[in-house]
């Protein structure tokens, strides 16, 4: 199974967000706004709402959804040690069924950190 690379998702993503823009109506976009207004520092780090999102997002088991909280959590400063902890709750919290997200988690985590959004 091939796994598209990380900085392919994120020019698909951004084509795509253009795109459905000229789509989609007043209430869809106070939506998105409000999903990019939440994840901002608040009485919560910006990067521990990262950490929040991606791991519900493995329990979700949404590969987009992962690939963007990871692009995020490598944006904030997210440690390896710290990756792993809040992976390993969505592992808990998502059973094994989570473990084939996980595995393309590390390998997008690694490709993030070779440089992959260069």
């Amino acid at each position: 199974m091939s796994k598209r690379k990380i900085a392919d998702f994120v020019g698909e993503r951004e084509e795509l967000i253009k795109n459905m823009s000229n789509y989609c109506g007043q209430d869809a976009k106070r939506f998105f706004h409000l999903d990019t207004q939440v994840y901002k520092a608040g009485a919560l780090s910006a990067k521990t709402k990262e950490l929040l999102g991606l791991v519900a997002s493995l329990v979700l088991r949404c590969e987009d959804c992962i690939d963007y909280h990871l692009v995020n959590c490598h944006k904030n400063g997210v440690s390896d040690e710290e990756l792993a902890e809040a992976l390993t709750i969505g592992l808990i919290a998502g059973g094994s069924i989570t473990i084939p997200h996980l595995r393309r988690a590390y390998a997008s985590w690694d490709e993030l950190k070779k440089g992959g959004l260069k």
